[in-house]
Parts: structure tokens; C-alpha cells; sequence
């Protein structure tokens, strides 16, 4: 029986997105929470401290509701800085980066602040009707305003590193290669098969699915997919689950999300375990670091611009990942639950995807810069000869492509080009030979090895 997005559907889509709004909602307010709370219970305790030298408590309070309410102009500042780096970021590299908004950093200076500002609240009320405190107090305050400053010195230095070239691109290169490390090694799951022979429970050769899990909200992206839950709730109705969408993936109105072999599995079930949002995230998601350079690159190669030493450096980073070992085409991942039997298969994608991404826009908007051009012939090359390509049909036909580009507009530095490898070749073979007869003459001095 096919079943795409039943009528109850929506309140299924609706529980499952709750609750990871709620962990979200959880994970961002936590840290705030309990910065309020150690404020608080700073400021019950430490007045109460009696050792040490004492200074009048009217003085000491005056001291800590100027600081209290002076420290709330930091929180003007992290909010400043956040809305300027994420403003240049959109504009100099691409809207699609938010890795100082998600930073923590800024929201652990930001705790910090409220936190301090508690405590000096507290603090200054508790000291009411006293007429001597100790000098803890007023020192405690110091210390902990220190603190603030070194996390504000590195929050604008974090904010300075955002809103340069360099930083950036090692940041993103940073996550896609953990991404890929994840894709090669089978991901996170428990049980995980990475592409091994379908086991027990996989539904190859079984047919029609018994259910389809189909998408009726609104349109989002499937950021992430908690694979050890929907494997938890695959083995208890005893059914296998198909995931049709990867993370990464848009989802729309009428996508089709999984398919349920076997049992009996509730859409909510499913739906439950997939986090979305509104944009991607580097998780689950390889295939968005690739988005990332390709969008600067892109941006740089744009008219408006016209930086193609920008795109080179982008390409730059782009060949370091695709150096990096990964599938050569897209693949199912397998989570098995603790009895060994596959309960999940999960789409992953291959360097094929990778390559598309990364270079089958950039190749046509650098057609009028031999820089980029030239960039990217190497990195191709590159790839054909450290075994990425050598069988790899999707390499030779980009580098092909880049190759009549360069025929096309500039004949002139391709002839060039191409006079350079072969009076390389002429040298290395010059030095092999010299080598060679190096060697020979070293054995004729020295018949014995000695």
C-alpha cells in the first residue's frame, strides 16, 4: 500500500520539526540560563564572605551598579559585530556563509555578559543595609570583568579572521575535509555498513515498498538525519527505511522523504528523526564546502568584482578536498541496529556530485580569465594523475572542456602552455639520463660498493 502524505500527515510534520525546535531552542538559551543562574548565586554568596580587609558597603554597591549596567553595553557591541560580519560576509563572499554567526564564541561571550551583569545586580542588592563588606567583593567583580575582556578580545579577533580571505577558506576547507573523513568512514551511526553487500533486512529485490513517507510542509532543507532513532524505530515495528533525500536536499511540497519495506512504520516516526531548517549545515552535508568555494570563486569571477586571484585560491582549496579520498559516485549508506540487521539505508553522495559543484559553474564563468583557467587545468590534472581519474570519465571531459576554453580565447598562451610541459619533459629526461650516467660512473670508480 502507497501511501504519499496522508491526511494526518501534517501533524506529524508538525511534531517532528517541534521537537527539534525545541532542542535548538534548548541548546541556545541553556548556556544563557545557567550564566543567569551562577550570576545569581554569586551574588547571595560572595557578600557573605567576612575575611579580609573591609571597605564601606555603600561605596562597594555604587561600584558594582556602575559596573553591572556599563558591562550591558557589551552585549551593544557583540550584536554590532555580529550584524557587521555577517553583513560583509553575505556581500564580499557569499550569503550562504554563517560561520561567525554560528561561532560560540559569540553566544558564550554573550551568556557572559548577562551572567556578570546578574552577579553585580545581586551583589549590590544584598549589600543593602550593610555598613562594611569584604574586599572580596569589589575584587571578585575585577576579576570577572578581566574575563569579559578576553573573551571580547577574542570575539573581534574571530571577527577580524571572518571578514578575510584566507581564514575563511581554511575554515570551510576544515569542515568539508571532516565531512569527508565522515562520508569515508560510513558516518556516525551505530551498526554502520558503509557500502558493504546488502545484509539482512535490506530491500533489495523486495519489491514495492509497504509505505512512502511523503513531505506536506512548507518548503526547508533536511539538515540532519538522526539515524540511530529511526533505527531504533525501524527495529521495533520490524521494517526497513529507504531515505529518498540526503542532507542537504530541499524539500517541497510532495517529496517523496523515505520508503517503508516490511512493517509497519508511522510517518511521524520517520519524520520525527529529520531536523530541518532553513539553510544547510556542515554535519551531515560534505557537498556544502564545495557550495561555499564555488560561491566565492563565482562571486569573485562575477563583472562587479573581477578578482580572479580570489578564484584561484578558492580553486586552491577546492583541489584540497577533492585530493581527499571519497567515493567515486554516489552510494547508500547502511545503519544496521545492535542485532547487525540493516534497518536504514541512507543516500550519500560521490565525487562526482563533488566535482559538479565545485566546478561545472565556475568553468564557464572564468572563460575570460587564462588565470582561473590555467588554475583549473592544473587541479584537473592533478586529480587524473594521482589516481582520482584515471577511469573517471566525469575529470577528463572538464579538463577537456577547459582545454577548448583555452583554445578558444586564448591560442596564444595554450601554444604557450603546451612549449613549457614539453621543454619540462626534455629537461627531466635530460636529468635522468645525467643521473644516470652518474651512477654508472660512481660504479665505475668503485667496483666493490666500498
Amino acid at each position: 500500500m502507497n501511501v504519499l502524505a496522508a491526511v494526518g500527515r501534517n501533524a506529524s510534520v508538525r511534531t517532528g520539526r517541534a521537537a527539534f525546535r525545541r532542542r535548538r531552542r534548548l541548546r541556545a538559551g541553556l548556556l544563557q540560563l545557567v550564566s543567569v543562574g551562577v550570576g545569581l548565586g554569586l551574588g547571595l554568596a560572595v557578600p557573605e564572605i567576612g575575611r579580609g580587609p573591609v571597605l564601606p558597603s555603600r561605596q562597594v554597591a555604587e561600584l558594582l551598579l556602575a559596573t553591572g549596567f556599563g558591562v550591558l553595553g557589551a552585549a551593544t557591541v557583540i550584536f554590532s559585530v555580529l550584524f557587521l560580519v555577517v553583513q560583509w560576509a553575505a556581500t564580499t563572499f557569499t550569503p550562504r556563509l554563517t560561520l561567525f554567526r554560528d561561532a560560540p564564541i559569540v553566544w558564550r561571550t554573550f551568556a557572559f555578559v548577562v551572567g556578570l551583569t546578574v552577579f553585580c545586580a545581586t551583589a549590590a542588592l544584598t549589600l543593602a543595609g550593610r555598613d562594611e563588606v569584604s574586599v572580596i567583593v569589589p575584587v571578585g567583580a575585577g576579576v570577572l570583568l578581566l574575563l569579559l575582556l578576553a573573551l571580547l578580545r577574542s570575539l573581534l579577533l574571530q571577527a577580524v579572521a571572518a571578514i578575510q580571505l584566507a581564514p575563511v577558506l581554511l575554515s570551510v576547507s576544515e569542515r568539508g575535509r571532516r565531512g569527508l573523513d565522515l562520508l569515508c568512514a560510513g558516518g556516525t551511526g551505530r551498526g554502520e555498513d558503509p557500502g558493504g553487500p546488502a545484509g539482512p533486512g535490506h530491500p533489495a529485490g523486495r519489491g514495492r515498498p509497504r509505505s512512502t513517507v511523503g513531505w506536506t510542509g512548507a518548503g526547508t532543507v533536511l539538515q540532519r538525519v538522526d539515524t540511530d532513532r529511526l533505527a531504533a524505530a525501524a527495529r521495533a515495528a520490524d521494517a526497513v527505511v529507504v531515505l529518498r533525500v540526503s542532507p542537504g536536499a530541499a524539500l517541497r511540497h510532495g517529496t517523496t522523504v523515505a520508503e517503508v519495506y516490511d512493517g509497519e512504520l508511522p510517518a511521524s516516526a520517520v519524520l520525527r528523526t529529520l531536523e530541518t531548517g532553513a539553510e544547510r549545515v556542515f554535519d551531515q552535508d560534505p557537498g556544502l564546502a564545495f557550495r561555499l568555494l564555488a560561491d566565492i570563486a563565482l562571486r569573485a569571477l562575477s563583472p562587479a568584482v573581477n578578482d580572479p586571484a580570489t578564484a584561484v585560491q578558492a580553486v586552491d582549496a577546492m583541489e584540497d578536498l577533492l585530493l581527499r579520498p571519497a567515493p567515486a559516485r554516489a552510494r547508500e549508506r547502511e545503519v544496521a541496529d545492535r542485532a547487525g540487521t540493516v534497518r536504514v539505508v541512507v543516500p550519500q553522495p560521490g565525487r562526482e556530485d563533488f566535482l559538479r559543484t565545485a566546478l561545472d559553474d565556475v568553468i564557464p564563468a572564468a572563460r575570460n580569465s587564462p588565470m582561473v583557467l590555467i588554475r583549473l587545468r592544473a587541479l584537473l590534472e592533478n586529480l587524473r594523475g594521482t589516481g582520482h581519474g584515471r577511469a573517471d570519465g566525469p575529470i577528463g571531459r572538464r579538463l577537456a572542456w577547459v582545454d577548448d576554453e583555452l583554445d578558444t580565447r586564448f591560442p596564444r598562451l595554450r601554444e604557450t602552455l603546451a612549449e613549457e610541459r614539453a621543454e619540462g619533459g626534455e629537461r627531466a629526461e635530460g636529468d635522468a639520463g645525467r643521473a644516470e650516467g652518474d651512477a654508472g660512473r660512481a660504479g665505475e670508480e668503485h667496483p666493490d660498493g666500498g
